[in-house]
Formats: structure tokens, sequence, C-alpha cells
């Protein structure tokens, strides 16, 4: 294994989102990361070919049968040797099992455990369901999306809750833990919400809201409202994105569109955005994308042509920069960030569920007559 992580162990609780999104990027780290999942999950015959998934890529999985005693045992015995344990559900399910934080930290006091939730341990939500959307609403995201503040918001892909917001902080709360159960010997629990995080993210619109400058969505210089910021249709019907802040790039805008008039001078000035915009509409409807990709890549203009993900895929700065890789034949995003001494990399592609049972269960000291004896329970599969 290579990466800043090389030679740690992290306990995952197979699940779903964002609590698999830690397990990736921590693998892609260095760390070896054991995925626990649920016996009846484990096919009788394992297909020839790994699973596609991306985020489960990596792992090494046993399967465990989470009623079964023998099975908890099984489990705890594999955290008193790891460094970190992951897990997704809804408050007191670990606990009900018998693999709460507190059992567990006895069994192991220099043990990171990792919690990730959509509402956080405690609050009159913390036992609801929800998704990504139900997180954002709630953080004062999504209410803020949207083009128009007469149209309902826009609904974006679960970014926010479920990855950046979720995993993302997941995975960094856990290496801060690690670094500090490094240097005193004791682990504790990191409790991640996806509300929370996705309120973070906010931070930024937290200080204009302050300001009394934030206005009703689709009314504010980065949501769509600003000529100068958005996403405009081309005339093969693809798109391209601008991004021109600044006053020095807001000028290769104009340089670059034959916008020179002095009625583009007032930038910031709200009340001549809509004419504008579609002003500029106009001029990028009338060339394709290429044709703009050939007019402003190469400058400051701050701009992009829209890509879909295969298209992504062969754009040349991202193959320059390896920013996607292929693993077991399926294309998907590289390690991140990079590291100079101790390069990421991909573990390997995704695990079938209980695909290395025997051989997680032998490295962690079981010998021969117990791994037989829990997999003729099915404490083990």
């Amino acid at each position: 294994m290579s990466g800043p992580l090389s030679g740690m162990t992290v306990i995952e609780l197979q699940g779903i989102g964002p609590a698999p999104f830690c397990g990736m990027v921590l693998s892609d780290m260095g760390a070896e990361v054991i995925r626990i999942d649920r016996a009846g999950n484990v096919p009788d015959v394992f297909p020839d070919q790994p699973p596609i998934s991306p985020l489960e890529r990596g792992r090494r999985s046993i399967g465990v049968d989470l009623k079964s005693p023998d099975g908890i045992d099984t489990v705890l015995r594999l955290i008193g040797e790891a460094d970190a344990l992951i897990e997704g559900f809804r408050p007191g399910v670990m606990e009900r099992l018998g693999l709460g934080p507190d059992l567990c930290l006895a069994r192991n006091p220099r043990l990171v455990y990792g919690r990730m939730t959509g509402w956080g341990q405690v609050g009159p939500y913390s036992q609801m369901a929800g998704h990504d959307i139900n997180y954002i609403a709630l953080a004062g995201v999504l209410a803020h999306i949207g083009t128009s503040p007469d149209e309902p918001p826009t609904v974006p892909l679960n970014l926010i809750g479920d990855f950046g917001g979720g995993g993302m902080l997941l995975a960094i709360g856990v290496l801060g833990a690690l670094v500090e159960s490094q240097r005193c010997g004791l682990g504790q629990v990191v409790d991640a919400a996806m509300v929370d995080g996705a309120a973070m993210l906010m931070s930024a619109m937290h200080a204009t809201h302050h300001a009394g400058a934030m206005r009703p969505r689709g009314q504010n210089q980065l949501d769509g409202a600003s000529h100068y910021y958005g996403v405009y249709r081309c005339a093969d019907g693809e798109y391209i994105s601008v991004g021109s802040i600044e006053p020095q790039f807001y000028t290769e805008l104009r340089r670059l569109t034959g916008c020179v008039g002095p009625e583009w001078d007032a930038q910031r000035h709200k009340g001549i955005w809509p004419e504008r915009k579609a002003q500029m509409a106009e001029i990028f409807a009338s060339r394709t994308r290429a044709e703009w990709c050939d007019i402003m890549e190469g400058t400051d203009v701050c701009f992009a042509p829209v890509l879909t993900m295969a298209e992504a895929y062969e754009h040349p700065q991202n193959v320059e920069r390896d920013t996607f890789v292929e693993v077991a034949g399926v294309r998907q995003p590289a390690p991140a960030p990079r590291f100079e001494r101790t390069p990421s990399a991909v573990a390997g592609p995704a695990a079938h569920p209980g695909a290395n049972t025997d051989e997680i269960l032998i490295k962690a000291g079981f010998d021969e007559a117990e791994i037989a004896g829990l997999r003729k329970s099915g404490a083990v599969r």
C-alpha cells in the first residue's frame, strides 16, 4: 500500500452514500479498509467481474451476521486491532447491535470512531429518515439555489449533503482524530452530520447575509442572475460556462464577445443584469461550443465548456493531469488530493460482499478451527 495512511486499518460498516465515500477517500490514501458486509448479501457464487462502483473501490470485504453474538464478537476482535471505524446508521443502531462507541473504545482505547448521520446524534429530527435534499433544506442551503424567487429551488445532485458536507467532512474528522490519537494514544467519537457539513459549506454566504447583501435566489452574483457568471447555450445546443467576476476577467469577457460599448461598463449594477444577460445569451448562441473553446481557451476570461462525464474523460486538461483512472475496465475519478512523497493510489476494484472473509480472519489471528466454527454457525460467510 502507498499513501500517507499506509499501515493504518479502518473498519467500515457497510452502508450507502457518504460513509462509503469516506471509506474510499481513506483507502485511496493508503489505509487498509475492511468492509463489514451483511452475511445475507454474500452471493452463493462470486461473479467473475468485480462490482463497477468506484465508491466501493479499494476495500476487502467480510460477510458477517450482525444479529449473531459470534458475529458481533468477530467484529469486535477486528475493531480491537483497528485504528478507526466508520459507520452510517441512525443514532442508536450501533448501540443496539452491541457495537456502540463505549464498547468499542473499551476494547480499543485508541480507536477513532467515526459516525455519519443526516441530522446528527441528537435533536428532534435525529431519528427521522432523510436524504440529501432534506438535509440541505434544513441547513439553509437549498433555499438559495435556483434562478428565480418565483420558482421552487433547483434540486441539485446529492453532492452537497451526502458527499461534500457528509462523507468528505467525516473523512476530515477521522483524519484529525487519527492525528490526535497518534499523539496521545486515546481515540474518540467523531460525530459528522450532513446538515452540519452543508451549513459549513455556506460559510461565505453567511457573511454576505450578515452584510445585508444576500438577495432572494436568482438575484445574486453567483446564482445565475449576473451576465458574467453563468451558463449559456451555444448554437449547437451545447453549453459553456463563464465566471468573469473580477474586473480584469470581465474586461476579457467583453473583449472576446465584442461587448465594448459603455452600456457594459456598470458590471455590478444589478438593475441591468437581466438585459445584459439576454444580450449575452444571444451572443453565445451565435457560435458552437467548439468555436467558443477556440476563442476563449488559453485566456483569463474564466471559461470552460460544460462537459458530460463521458466528455470529461477525454478532455486534454483531464487527460494530461490524469484526473480520471481506469480500474478493472471502469473509468473513474483518480484519488485526490495528490501527495508528493506518499502518493495515493486506488488499491483495487470494489469487492463483492464477503469475498475476503477467510483472509481477513486469518490476518486477524483467527485459527482454522475458529473460522470453521464461525462459518458453520453462519456468523460469517
